[in-house]
């Protein structure tokens, strides 16, 4: 149901853009974008402390919860730099699009804001494209592989939306290390998509 909504919304957001439909609603949602990600944010905050018994598995698994995270990024990164290579595009801005890590909505108003609605626009659909896959591939790898494996195309949103998939086909301690997971990855990934924009 998450992706068809996303998908009528990135549709009916198309479709309002191209025909020129100009409202009130559109223009303030233009001139607030940074108003709308700090809510945005804020909503990660509230969803993250909602989980009970966080601090008490971070106590237990102490550095080990860092493993998954930064593999995880490490892996987004290192897929954007080929990326960039494959399509010819700057390797700062391949590096920067890759860190959104699933987050699109903030991916894309971040890189939009510092690198133009062209690339904003690519990182947007890039990290849409990847939550999208998530849903088809987490069920796959946890029966193919391992269940550990599954937070890996999900990444930052394996704390929220994809983590209804991930509680059905993996098991509790996995959704533990899937909302740890998420909380790192949506911590780090504005704090990597400024580090690498700016490095160019």
């Amino acid at each position: 149901m998450i992706v068809i909504l996303t998908f009528f919304a990135l549709v009916f957001g198309l479709f309002c853009g191209l025909s020129g439909t100009e409202s009130e609603i559109i223009r303030f949602i233009s001139k607030n974008s940074d108003m709308i990600l700090y809510i945005l944010m804020f909503s990660v905050g509230i969803s993250i402390g909602m989980h009970n018994g966080i601090l008490k598995k971070i106590r237990q698994y102490h550095l080990k919860i860092l493993i998954i995270p930064l593999g995880i990024t490490a892996g987004s990164i290192l897929g954007g730099l080929l990326c960039s290579l494959i399509l010819k595009l700057p390797l700062n801005q391949g590096a920067a699009v890759a860190s959104g890590m699933g987050w699109y909505s903030l991916a894309g108003v971040t890189i939009s804001r510092l690198g133009g609605a062209e690339l904003g626009s690519i990182a947007f659909m890039s990290n849409l494209m990847r939550e999208f896959f998530s849903f088809f591939l987490i069920p796959i790898i946890a029966a193919k592989l391992n269940y550990c494996t599954c937070i890996a195309p999900a990444a930052a949103t394996s704390e929220d939306t994809t983590l209804p998939v991930l509680l059905k086909y993996t098991d509790e301690e996995t959704v533990v290390l899937s909302v740890l997971n998420g909380m790192l990855c949506s911590f780090f990934v504005p704090i990597l998509i400024t580090f690498f924009f700016h490095i160019g």
